[in-house]
């Protein structure tokens, strides 16, 4: 392969080097009779196309031959519904692996890949990852009514505390309600058995904050009631939760949906300036972190910041003008609010 050849192809390619959302493993396997052959694999046809189009425009010459590229999603492929609690999201197959997050019970995944017993899915959002695929199944026959909003909600066979416990249910997880009892409402979820929960720990998809003023307002409310819980890294939930997947599960109570991470967070949302406002978002980084952006957290008003702080091991109040770490490093606010 010459030079140009090598160097278009390393161009496009790290076009979609973030392996959190893209996949673009292409190599030239051949050049001869002014063809270049292709092989790997693309998340799907708009990668693939990029790179064509681009070996295209700077190796006339060649015709391209991508028949050996398989592009890994594919639309007759039915989603799959988390079908436990909670499970990692691994950067590769093998519970050894790193997660890169967490999914929840009856988040639809898309599988790409299989390695095993293990998926390589896309969630919704786009993040990918790798699944133990026994803890997947069919998507539920009944679309969730309500959001568990509870930290660690305790399901009971029945209608009452003086029930045992059935399960436990994480907050962010999205459920069905199908009837009611004396402040208790009976739910049904992904792959589980169902069971009853108190109804102060649900909130209706219908009731989630229509107005910018009215989600700032839920924001705050929720925030005070992961205070303590510990820092994992890649967490998303009461039992261990990251910077990112904090304010990702806030704004998801409020029914809005952000990025997965902190720097995609950064990116997508709306500059604003001080006066910072309850909801807004802050965040911090420096050029030596393994990202610009390494660490995001939510305005409770002015300086004012609840985060998942891992200096703290766990979610706590900081003022941000008061900490030299956090007023060093502090990098813009964004929001995601509309105002």
């Amino acid at each position: 392969m010459d030079e140009q050849t090598k160097q278009a192809l390393a161009e496009v390619v790290g076009q979609f080097a973030d392996k959190r959302v893209h996949v673009c493993r292409v190599e030239v396997t051949a050049v001869t009779d002014g063809r270049i052959i292709l092989a790997g694999a693309v998340l799907d046809e708009i990668t693939l196309t990029a790179v064509l189009s681009h070996l295209a425009a700077t190796c006339p010459e060649y015709v391209l031959d991508a028949t050996a590229v398989t592009i890994l999603r594919q639309p007759d492929r039915a989603k799959l519904s988390v079908c436990t609690t909670i499970t990692g999201l691994h950067n590769s197959p093998g519970f050894l692996s790193e997660p890169g997050s967490y999914v929840l019970n009856g988040m639809l995944l898309e599988p790409l890949q299989a390695d095993g017993r293990w998926l390589f899915v896309r969630q919704e959002d786009g993040y990918l990852g790798w699944v133990y695929a026994p803890y997947l199944g069919d998507a539920p026959p009944t679309a969730p009514t309500h959001l568990v909003c509870e930290p660690v909600a305790l399901l009971r066979p029945e209608p009452g505390e003086q029930a045992g416990i059935e399960n436990r249910v994480l907050a962010g997880t999205a459920v069905a309600v199908t009837s009611a009892h004396n402040g208790w409402q009976q739910i049904t979820w992904a792959g589980l058995p169902g069971g009853w929960l108190p109804a102060d720990h649900l909130r209706p998809l219908a009731d989630l904050p229509q107005t910018a003023d009215a989600c700032r307002a839920q924001l705050v409310a929720d925030a005070p009631r992961f205070t303590g819980v510990p820092y994992l890294w890649a967490g998303v939930s009461a039992y261990g939760i990251d910077c990112s997947g904090y304010v990702q599960l806030l704004y998801r109570l409020a029914g809005v949906t952000l990025p997965r991470d902190a720097d995609m967070m950064f990116a997508a949302g709306q500059p604003v300036e001080t006066p910072y406002r309850p909801g807004d978002l802050f965040f911090f980084g420096s050029e030596g972190d393994h990202r610009h952006i390494s660490h995001v957290g939510m305005s409770l008003g002015g300086w004012q910041m609840i985060h998942s702080s891992r200096s703290r091991n766990g979610v706590f109040v900081d003022d941000v003008t008061a900490v030299p770490h956090l007023r060093d490093t502090f990098a813009g606010a964004r929001s995601f609010l509309g105002d």
